[in-house]
């Protein structure tokens, strides 16, 4: 205690590469060539996320496959700590799903709203919705933007 009866107040510091260790890799996967896919992967790893983007071709079919609904398809699909992001879901969106860890398949960005994380434009940003998808394609508002 100090003085008045105050508590003193210990912090561990964590360093960035610590940081980052302690998150899960991201696995992207973008229509051949998409540039908003690579911009929205800057704001992951600038969020701490090891992210990889690999061309696919095929993204509609990996969709299907994995029981993306395509009623809230985005712009990309990635897995990242056992849960599936659809689209530009912000990065601070993906932390606060891995805390809390619901039941569910993943987040989704429905389409391409201007102003989620790598559509940011010049002329600011329309408001969106973060959307969380269980396996039966079933979806609730996880948060708003």
């Amino acid at each position: 205690m100090l003085g008045g009866g105050a508590a003193v107040l210990s912090f561990v510091l964590i360093s960035p590469d610590k940081a980052a260790a302690a998150l899960p890799s991201v696995s992207a996967f973008r229509n051949p060539g998409c540039a908003c896919c690579e911009q929205w992967a800057q704001r992951m790893k600038q969020a701490g996320f090891a992210v990889t983007m690999t061309d696919d071709p095929e993204l509609d079919r990996r969709r299907a496959g994995l029981g993306v609904p395509a009623s809230i398809a985005g712009c990309h699909l990635a897995a990242a700590g056992g849960y599936l992001l659809e689209g530009h879901v912000p990065p601070e969106d993906v932390l606060r799903l891995l805390r809390e860890k619901p039941e569910a398949r993943g987040l989704a960005v429905p389409g391409m709203p201007v102003g989620s994380p790598g559509m940011e434009g010049g002329g600011g940003g329309e408001p969106f919705d973060v959307l969380l998808f269980a396996a039966d394609g079933t979806w609730k508002v996880f948060a708003s933007h």
